[in-house]
């Protein structure tokens, strides 16, 4: 946590509470390789009776936090599948998994928070790829109260 907070410039994310000092503004971005697996129904696959389909490959993972000199704490996410790959369970097509998901929100009163999803489970032929899209977005005005709240999802067949 002290390394933590000193990159924050003396700013700690404690769960969703936060404990600031006055400080300058300070950065800092991490990147993250890490393994995923996941399964995923694919309702248009097989002609419509729909297959399971169990994907795996590398999540690439960047984190940039910044903290600004009136405590607040910015904080941009980024996550792109890389080499997903898997194989329907009924009908053994190949899969590629694709997308991108984006998020940013600050750890402070009176915030907004946004978030969008994009993937794409792409099967060999026609009629069997699937888009899932999610945008949400929140805002929290200075007394604590949320004023905005959207959650739009879609999963559509192509």
């Amino acid at each position: 946590m002290k390394k933590l907070t000193a990159a924050l410039g003396g700013v700690a994310i404690l769960g969703l509470g936060i404990a600031s000092a006055a400080a300058a503004a300070t950065s800092f971005t991490t990147t993250t390789k890490f393994p995923i697996e996941m399964f995923v129904f694919v309702p248009c696959a097989d002609h419509g009776a729909g297959e399971v389909v169990d994907l795996t490959g590398t999540l690439n993972d960047v984190f940039h936090v910044t903290s600004d000199s009136s405590g607040g704490v910015h904080v941009k996410m980024h996550d792109n599948a890389q080499g997903v790959t898997g194989v329907g369970g009924t009908t053994g097509t190949r899969y590629h998994g694709t997308g991108v998901t984006q998020s940013e929100f600050e750890a402070k009163l009176g915030s907004e928070s946004t978030f969008v999803n994009n993937f794409r489970v792409i099967g060999q032929g026609p009629g069997n790829n699937l888009l899932i899209h999610e945008n949400t977005h929140v805002t929290v005005n200075a007394n604590g109260t949320v004023t905005v709240s959207r959650d739009n999802f879609s999963s559509t067949c192509r």
